[in-house]
């Protein structure tokens, strides 16, 4: 019986190229997962500088509550230096009232630090919200580029699949079975090309008789090595002597000299 090499063979290309467009696919969805988180951290970035400028808001929302309150004790100790009656009261009030007012300049300095680091901030969250846009507008094109490449690939497959659908009646139920059953245990590689008298894949030589046979196309030969059917890969433009065909042990022995 005849087998059925060119089928098979397509089969294997078909389901290879099944193989590894769905390997793409499986990982397009961490491939935007990343550009989300990439996304998500320059949203990040702007929303830590916020709440560094309400942080700088607060603070010096407190510091001048403390000032416009030290103020007031300042004038009321100046209301009570006209009640003072005797020196020592006066000198303890105009010590406190120093005190107090060399307290309220250090704040005031604090506040005006403060004011500066908010411009810096504020300068820091305009540079980010630019960066934000630029980076989304980046991260949105190779996003749209990875959607449009997994529908090409989506195509592909759906075609590969329609390909692979049509193949199977055509190929010998014992053949299929045994294909099927070697690619489920060989990495998906049912067959492999005999080039140069060798196995492509384990690189174990054939036997001449061997090669004859596979030339004749007249049943299934497995790689002693590798467990794979094998099957003749005719050189381009190469023609195959008839010494070989007639005599393979010939032919062996010539090639051996």
């Amino acid at each position: 019986m005849e087998i059925a090499f060119d089928k098979l063979i397509r089969l294997q290309h078909v389901d290879t190229e099944i193989n590894t467009i769905s390997s793409i696919l499986d990982a397009i969805p961490s491939q935007l997962d990343g550009i989300d988180q990439q996304t998500k951290s320059t949203v990040e970035i702007i929303a830590q500088a916020k709440d560094k400028l309400a942080a700088n808001q607060k603070k010096r929302r407190e510091m001048e509550g403390e000032v416009k309150e030290i103020k007031t004790y300042i004038a009321k100790f100046k209301r009570q230096l006209n009640d003072v009656k005797s020196n020592k009261e006066y000198t303890a009030l105009l010590k406190e009232i120093a005190e107090a007012e060399h307290k309220t300049d250090k704040i005031e300095e604090d506040i005006l630090n403060e004011m500066i680091g908010a411009d810096d901030v504020e300068k820091e969250i305009k540079t980010a919200n630019v960066k934000k846009a630029e980076e989304e507008k980046r991260l949105q094109k190779e996003k749209e580029a990875i959607l449009g490449k997994e529908k090409e690939l989506d195509a592909q497959k759906a075609v590969l699949a329609k390909e692979r659908q049509d193949l199977l009646p055509q190929i010998p139920p014992d053949q299929l079975r045994l294909y099927l059953r070697i690619v489920s245990k060989l990495n998906g590689i049912a067959l492999s090309a005999v080039t140069d008298d060798f196995c492509s894949l384990c690189q174990l030589r054939v036997r001449p008789q061997l090669v004859n046979e596979l030339i004749e196309m007249k049943k299934i030969i497995m790689c002693e090595a590798c467990g794979r059917i094998l099957y003749w890969h005719k050189p381009k433009d190469e023609n195959i002597p008839e010494e070989k065909l007639d005599n393979p042990d010939k032919a062996d022995d010539s090639s051996a000299g």
